[in-house]
């Protein structure tokens, strides 16, 4: 079409009808964006602030390595976001590579600090020293680490879900005092596995046998044949008429399997056969898949855990949410343990929320902070983690009376065995090594 372009205007017609239908829509659909800029998928109300906290854990190093507990943490925050949040909050969730050093561990930690988390949750580390400091001056709660530091069970902003390496090794004294006379421990040489020998032998001694032959190690060995064959020795592996049975249990995380491959060489030469044993974390499924199953080297091993076996229907929920989140996730695997710490601890965190939200004064909390944190772990009565462990409260009156691990609220452990190439239960429910704790001499 050609000609002038006209210059007038039907605004001065419009009736006052269509000005106020026109305005009417505009304002619907406004309010239309705003609500559900404003709401997470499944939100019944008004959107509140986002809630940040942290997960850390070595990730592609030499020694120990726990890259699934980040991942998890992950796909938790997916499931829990696309199902209305932690009570109408986004959950944001930082991760840290602490690398299993002093100076990564206190990196992981001033990041949280710098980033106004309001907890660490479900986090692995061995050095409490390098990272308690940083969350305790900013009164951010550490909730659900793995256990592997003493100060996890001394600061008074830690809140665990097990009771770490020490209920593990105490346990596992206890289930190894039921038939071997002699045992050796193959440890890392490091602060963490000092006190290690005198938890796994105050175990031994509830079944009066002697304190265990305490044989350090490197913690990033290729090859330990020497720490093999002094640990086959104190078992009266190469002694053929030595009576009674002699076992050896190693705790060296992620290089276990590299210890028994050296041990499993030597025992070959040995005229009497000892029994293996550990603990979930050093030895587990994934790994008694990787070497072969019921044909593999730890058939018939002793280990203590923390938890349920990995085929318990307890564990179901925690599997649905990896099927729907992470599937292909390569890193989670349902199995182990660190997974299932991250797994419980989120569980913690949503429960510890959800309680803010009803009881915090009109029950309309947009906002959530540290100490609001902390308040509520302090007072909670019980947090109910679907039978995985004991409920969980860190109020004083639940505290173990031992000047070395008083934090420490949940003492059950489990005694399970490998059995055709699974973990089986040896005994069932709980075994709680409390009274063990409380005996085992101080290391301070």
């Amino acid at each position: 079409m050609t000609g002038r372009r006209s210059h007038f205007s039907t605004r001065p017609f419009l009736s006052k009808a269509a000005t106020l239908i026109a305005t009417a829509t505009a304002t619907a659909v406004g309010a239309s964006l705003l609500t559900g800029c404003g709401m997470l998928p499944g939100a019944t109300g008004g959107s509140r602030e986002p809630i940040t906290v942290m997960t850390w854990a070595p990730v592609g190093t030499s020694a120990t390595n726990m890259p699934g507990m980040p991942a998890m943490a992950e796909a938790y925050a997916r499931w829990v976001n696309a199902n209305g949040g932690l009570a109408g909050h986004e959950l944001k969730v930082l991760t840290c590579n602490e690398r299993n050093n002093t100076v990564g561990a206190a990196k992981c930690a001033k990041q949280a600090v710098r980033e106004n988390a309001i907890a660490v949750v479900g986090s692995y580390s061995q050095h409490g020293r390098a990272f308690m400091a940083p969350l305790e001056v900013a009164g951010i709660p550490f909730l659900g680490g793995y256990g592997a530091s003493d100060q996890e069970f001394t600061s008074p902003l830690s809140y665990p879900v097990n009771g770490g390496q020490p209920a593990l090794l105490a346990g596992n004294g206890r289930q190894l005092a039921r038939d071997c006379d002699r045992v050796s421990l193959v440890r890392p040489d490091t602060v963490a596995g000092d006190g290690l020998p005198i938890l796994l032998g105050s175990g031994l001694a509830e079944g009066d046998r002697k304190a265990p032959t305490d044989i350090r190690a490197a913690e990033d060995a290729n090859d330990y044949t020497a720490s093999a064959r002094q640990a086959l020795t104190s078992a009266g592996a190469f002694d053929a008429y030595r009576s009674g049975k002699g076992c050896v249990t190693a705790v060296l995380g992620d290089h276990t399997e590299t210890f028994f491959d050296s041990f499993r060489r030597l025992e070959s030469e040995a005229p009497r056969e000892v029994g293996v044993a550990s603990v979930l974390g050093s030895v587990g499924q994934p790994l008694l898949d990787r070497t072969g199953g019921k044909d593999g080297p730890f058939e018939g091993a002793y280990v203590t855990g923390w938890y349920p076996v990995a085929s318990d229907a307890r564990w179901n929920p925690m599997r649905e949410v990896i099927k729907e989140h992470a599937f292909a996730d390569n890193r989670i695997d349902p199995a182990e343990p660190g997974v299932q710490t991250t797994w419980i601890a989120y569980t913690v965190l949503k429960a510890i929320i959800e309680s803010l939200a009803k009881g915090g004064g009109d029950g309309d909390t947009d906002s959530v902070s540290a100490s609001d944190v902390v308040g509520a772990l302090n007072r909670v009565e019980g947090v109910d983690t679907g039978g995985l462990t004991p409920t969980l409260s860190w109020r004083l009156e639940h505290m173990l009376a031992t000047r070395d691990f008083p934090r420490i609220i949940n003492r059950d452990v489990t005694f399970q065995v490998v059995r055709r190439g699974r973990l089986v239960s040896v005994k069932e429910g709980f075994v709680d090594v409390g009274d063990t704790l409380v005996q085992a001499p101080s290391a301070g």
